[in-house]
């Protein structure tokens, strides 16, 4: 097993799971000892300057071994899995030189990776493949990124013929409930520019993602024996349905691609008293993501209209941006990731990032971070996989960035 491997398998052992509900940075005790032996494996393969603070952001660096004044380039990731799925108890599996069959993950469950409804993964036949056990997410997203930093630093250690500037490596929590930045000190990490190593399949190379709000809609309700309400109950939870259905169902993740953006509904709890819908708000034009705010506002007013002020309620979070506005301006950090993986035989795969990474708010923080692939699929899901040579490449593009930064030439190509 490669080193990438060996260190993966080994992180999936550790509950990272973030919660949105905590209100602490950590969000999760789990990301908190994650982080702190993170820390201590930095400083055992030799990376100085190794710092983790009170609110889990781990930092590090390798320092320079050229005389060259070159920039500072950096590497970042997130420790954290979704909460989507259950992340304790991770059950990993390496189906060596997959052979394009079907992947039985839980047969008591009958839960598979089906080719034919995840054609993706005949792209990988003949090749080691990563999977879970079916009850968990595997945790690609994004555990595979931090291991393929991690070996990428500790293959420069080792191979000290590889000349490089100073690299700054960075762990994040929380990036999975959308506060990977919060607490991230862009002056203390010190780089030029960096990279998100947060991406998909391999090649994907993304400079663009949504706009992003989360939504809280609360309906307001009045309880009375349903055998005497007439024209005395105000169920919320009709209300609340009248609410969402109001919404086109084509405008849903499940309907949309590319640069489609989209209203997802992700919780509704309720009674007849009171219900609350949760929405994410996604577009990638800043244009019709107002469009779209505006859209959820009307329709709380319509709401209140025909039910009475007050029946519905809305409130409206910003959670980031579309990072391409930082990132035309210096455009050639872009080419620079690009050809480092032409370098190795991959054809990048430039495409619009459907979500966020931190990158996004990073580069609106003064650090522009376009993202590259990871390696893994179908993320947040019981299906999630990672091909090994994609995790195995993932380190050589890294690799080769560093190394295309020292000779300099990018300078003269691309600005």
């Amino acid at each position: 097993m490669s080193a990438v491997l060996e260190r993966f398998l080994q992180y999936t052992q550790s509950d990272t799971q973030s919660d949105s509900e905590t209100k602490l940075t950590p969000s999760t005790p789990g990301q908190q000892f994650f982080l702190e032996s993170l820390a201590e494996e930095l400083k055992s393969i030799g990376l100085s300057n190794v710092t983790l603070d009170d609110n889990g952001y781990l930092m590090a660096t390798l320092p320079a071994n050229t005389e060259k004044e070159i920039p500072v380039v950096g590497f970042i990731s997130h420790v954290d899995t979704s909460p989507d799925l259950p992340g304790k108890h991770v059950n990993p599996r390496v189906i060596e030189n997959y052979n394009g069959e079907l992947i039985v993950l839980n047969d008591a469950l009958n839960i598979t990776i089906n080719p034919a409804e995840f054609p993706e993964i005949l792209e990988y036949v003949g090749q080691d493949i990563v999977v879970a056990g079916g009850k968990t997410l595997l945790g690609a997203d994004d555990k595979a990124g931090v291991a393929e930093i991690v070996t990428a630093m500790e293959y420069l250690i080792q191979h000290p013929e590889i000349k490089h500037g100073t690299i700054r490596i960075g762990f994040t929590p929380d990036e999975e409930i959308g506060q990977g930045a919060d607490h991230f000190d862009v002056a203390q990490f010190g780089a030029d520019w960096a990279y998100t190593m947060d991406g998909g399949r391999i090649g994907e190379l993304e400079f663009e993602n949504f706009n992003a709000a989360v939504a809280k809609v609360v309906f307001h309700g009045q309880n009375v024996h349903p055998g005497y309400a007439k024209h005395k109950m105000r169920n919320s939870i009709r209300i609340a349905n009248q609410y969402a259905m109001l919404l086109s169902r084509f405008q849903t993740p499940e309907h949309t691609e590319g640069y489609e953006g989209f209203f997802h509904l992700t919780a509704m709890n309720g009674s007849v008293e009171r219900t609350e819908l949760q929405y994410i708000v996604r577009d990638h034009s800043a244009t019709r993501f107002l469009e779209r705010k505006k859209e959820l506002i009307h329709l709380a007013n319509k709401i209140n209209a025909e039910f009475g002020a007050g029946t519905c309620e809305i409130e409206l979070t910003d959670q980031y941006y579309n990072m391409r506005e930082k990132i035309e301006p210096v455009m050639f950090i872009v080419d620079i990731a690009g050809k480092a993986m032409k370098n190795i035989g991959i054809e990048p795969i430039i495409k619009p990032v459907r979500g966020g990474t931190d990158g996004a708010r990073l580069s609106f923080m003064g650090l522009p971070c376009p993202n590259i692939f990871a390696g893994g699929h179908n993320f947040h899901s019981r299906q999630e996989f990672v091909p090994v040579p994609s995790m195995e490449k993932a380190v050589e593009v890294i690799v080769n960035i560093v190394q295309i930064v020292e000779k300099g030439d990018y300078i003269k190509n691309m600005i």
